[in-house]
């Protein structure tokens, strides 16, 4: 991402003097579906601009996909495209709070700190008229998934047997074959197509598609293992090995999968009827 140097919470505005009501625009897909379809500007962190916001907003928009936290599009929204009404409704202070606590991580993944200009203390506390966090609500009606953590990324294997393959299966519990691209988007900077299918999976309480969501993740969190794993444009395929913890997703190994290798295939065909030691 590049944050640096953008984020500067806005003073005071004259409502209704000094702020139009604008649609929010396509670009900003971030802040589309949130229950509202037009925006004040200038906004809640100073941008006087509609093309100004919009640049603003693609540098989260990366952040946005990793889901680090579900209320991380809500507190985002609200102070680049604040909802038209007769007063600016900031996020509260236990939303920013809650917000950074899962979101703080993904950006030091990144190699980039929480933002000065989105301390916590300079949202006003909860008692106030602001948009408070709902994470206890949340987890209540929503299964709470593992989250992928942001480690060291596995060295890719390329030459292995299909019955190492199957100790490695025996050591984890899931397996997802990944089909990984890269793309430009229209402002230069990279992003990346995933399509993931789960090969195998031995953790009860999960689905397959969890499973996919939470690999995408993975690869959004610890984009420098995506990066290395894309080195053209053209489309590589790979088996992410990896066991779930406490909460945590942990990729441990990676294998590139290559057509003419039959490894790969024979150690998945054969796992249905394997037997771990």
């Amino acid at each position: 991402f590049v944050l640096s140097g953008f984020l500067t919470v806005a003073a005071g505005f004259d409502i209704g003097l000094s702020t139009k009501c604008v649609v929010i625009p396509k670009e900003m897909d971030m802040c589309h579906e949130i229950g509202y379809s037009e925006m004040r500007l200038p906004n809640l962190m100073g941008h006087t601009s509609m093309t100004e916001v919009i640049l603003k907003s693609t540098t989260w928009q990366h952040l946005a996909h990793t889901d680090c936290h579900p209320h991380l599009r809500t507190f985002l929204c609200s102070l680049l495209a604040p909802v038209c009404l007769d007063t600016f409704i900031h996020p509260c202070r236990s939303m920013c709070v809650a917000v950074r606590d899962g979101c703080a991580p993904v950006l030091a993944c990144h190699g980039h700190p929480w933002p000065h200009s989105l301390d916590c203390d300079r949202f006003p506390a909860d008692e106030d008229m602001c948009l408070a966090s709902l994470t206890k609500e949340y987890k209540h009606l929503h299964k709470v998934l593992p989250k992928p953590a942001c480690q060291a990324c596995p060295a890719v294997e390329e030459f292995f047997t299909h019955k190492r393959v199957l100790e490695v299966f025996c050591d984890n519990n899931f397996a997802v074959k990944v089909k990984l691209s890269k793309k430009r988007t229209v402002f230069g900077d990279q992003e990346y197509n995933i399509e993931c299918q789960v090969e195998f999976i031995t953790q009860g309480s999960l689905l397959p598609y969890e499973t996919q969501s939470m690999v995408q993740q993975w690869l959004l969190i610890n984009e420098n293992c995506t990066q290395r794993m894309t080195p053209t444009h053209r489309p590589m395929v790979y088996l992410l090995v990896g066991n779930i913890e406490e909460g945590v997703i942990l990729v441990n190994q990676v294998y590139r999968w290559q057509r003419r290798d039959s490894q790969l295939t024979l150690a998945t065909q054969k796992w249905r009827y394997h037997k771990c030691l």
